[in-house]
């Protein structure tokens, strides 16, 4: 009967609005949700089968749940360096564990990035899940793959621990006076034969001087250098000038201070560590071409390629003009590069006072963990304070043929289904996926206006169906009373 079937469309009717207004309570409750979708019911007709000349059966109406779960909200800023939001496509991979995991763990999708550190150091957002990354390996490398979710690991900052630095490198910014008198020691050096007091690098040497005692060779001048060794320990090296009767070329020696932090070889006394000489042009610049020619007798032969060679502390004994560093310092091996040369100035020969305009170098001492930066790559970045910088991990982004079609789960995160495809990782900034917002949240996609607007027309087509409902039952009374 028709009259019957017009009852039940009604049913359909209140059913359906019931799960329409269902989805905009949900929408309303997590309007401050970060990273929520908001979700629409959505109707379709449903029409039954008829009968010829036997009059109308009416169907109904259907309710399904739309979910707008690749609509993107506004990112809004916070003071946490570890909040992240997502300007573009793909989502964060989460696990519900830190630790222990196994290829049959799910592995969950959100944008919602409220990650704190917890107590083990683990990045975990408020619904308890844990971020997931490529970690970067001993030798500084990522290695990415596009499907292995196997490669990920939970992101841990708080696992790792102070670092130092060696020095590899060292700028000098000097100026040694061209009219400088030369020393007694000097002109014996250059008498024929030599002096009493000569300058000599292996038995009157500028690293033998003592002012005390007046023993040696007082230098000219002299700059000391700060290093750092393997483990972030201070330590001093010496370069020490003498003017030579030469023009234009002044004796020069490299020594360690003291002399005990180093052991050295044959020809090398007092903690040195290479002696020679130092050529200049005559427009006061380092003469290269000068310093090539005197070959061996040069402090470096090549000054493009001057380099101080440590061996480790245990290592073999020192050849001939080489040098370790001493065993009770227990150290690695060491090169430190002098850039003599720079074209912000390098070592000088003008006629004014000897000076150490700057003296630039690498390497630091060790360092404590001061804060966790998050980079628009995805990089987290641990930096110490002591000015070094290590990469963590970079974080992972999963993107999605359907995004729509993913199924949600409690914590406002998703899993793969089959409308949505399979999920393919991708490093943020590149294959479509969007960029990562360190410091930032996603908002919630909710617009009360909407929601508002939809539970007055929810509530109006609740009431018209409730409407036939109650316009159906008043006929059938009516025909039942026909009969009396």
């Amino acid at each position: 009967m028709s009259i019957n079937s017009a009852l039940l469309a009604g049913v359909s009717g209140l059913t359906a609005n019931s799960a329409a207004l269902a989805a905009i309570s949900q929408n309303i409750a997590n309007v401050n949700t970060v990273g929520y979708k908001r979700s629409q019911g959505e109707f379709q007709t449903v029409v039954n089968s008829q009968s010829q000349g036997a009059g109308y059966s009416a169907g109904g109406v259907l309710a399904t749940a739309r979910h707008f779960t690749s609509q993107n909200g506004q990112l809004q800023r916070t003071s946490s360096a570890t909040d992240l939001g997502i300007a573009g496509q793909g989502f964060f991979v989460v696990t519900e564990k830190a630790e222990n995991l196994a290829p049959t763990d799910a592995r969950l999708f959100t944008r919602a990035g409220a990650f704190r550190v917890d107590n083990l150091g683990y990045l975990k957002n408020t619904a308890g899940l844990y971020l997931q990354g490529w970690p970067v390996d001993a030798n500084g490398n990522i290695n990415t793959d596009p499907s292995d979710l196997g490669r990920l690991r939970t992101i841990n900052v708080g696992s790792v621990g102070g670092t130092a630095e060696a020095t590899t490198r060292i700028q000098l910014n000097a100026n040694l006076k061209s009219s400088q008198a030369v020393s007694a020691e000097a002109t014996d050096a250059a008498a024929i034969p030599p002096g009493a007091n000569a300058y000599d690098p292996s038995t009157n040497s500028m690293a033998m001087w003592n002012p005390e005692t007046g023993a040696g060779v007082k230098p000219d001048f002299e700059v000391t250098v700060p290093v750092s060794d393997s483990k972030g320990g201070q330590r001093t090296l010496a370069l020490s000038f003498l003017k030579s009767t030469t023009p234009n070329q002044w004796f020069a020696e490299i020594r360690a201070v003291p002399a005990g932090d180093v052991l050295t070889g044959a020809n090398l006394n007092n903690g040195q560590l290479k002696t020679g000489l130092v050529a200049f042009t005559q427009d006061g610049r380092l003469d290269v071409d000068a310093m090539t020619a005197l070959g061996a007798s040069a402090l470096f032969a090549d000054p493009a390629n001057a380099t101080l060679n440590f061996g480790a502390s245990d290592g073999a004994a020192p050849a001939a003009d080489g040098f370790n560093w001493a065993a009770n310092l227990g150290i690695d091996d060491q090169s430190i590069a002098f850039d003599l040369t720079a074209a912000a100035g390098g070592l000088t020969q003008y006629d004014s006072a000897s000076v150490v305009q700057a003296t630039l170098t690498n390497g630091t001492a060790f360092g404590n963990l001061s804060e966790v930066k998050i980079d628009e790559k995805g990089f987290v970045t641990a930096i110490f304070d002591n000015g070094v910088t290590r990469q963590i991990a970079q974080v992972a982004l999963a993107t999605f043929p359907s995004p729509d079609s993913l199924t949600s789960v409690s914590g406002n995160a998703f899993r793969v289904s089959q409308g949505s495809g399979t999920f393919n990782l991708k490093q943020a900034g590149t294959g479509g996926a969007g960029l990562v917002g360190a410091s930032q949240l996603e908002a919630s996609t909710v617009d009360l206006s909407t929601e508002f607007t939809g539970l007055i027309t929810t509530q109006r087509a609740y009431s018209a169906s409730s409407k036939i409902i109650t316009t159906a039952d008043e006929m059938l009374a009516e025909l039942i009373s026909i009969k009396r």
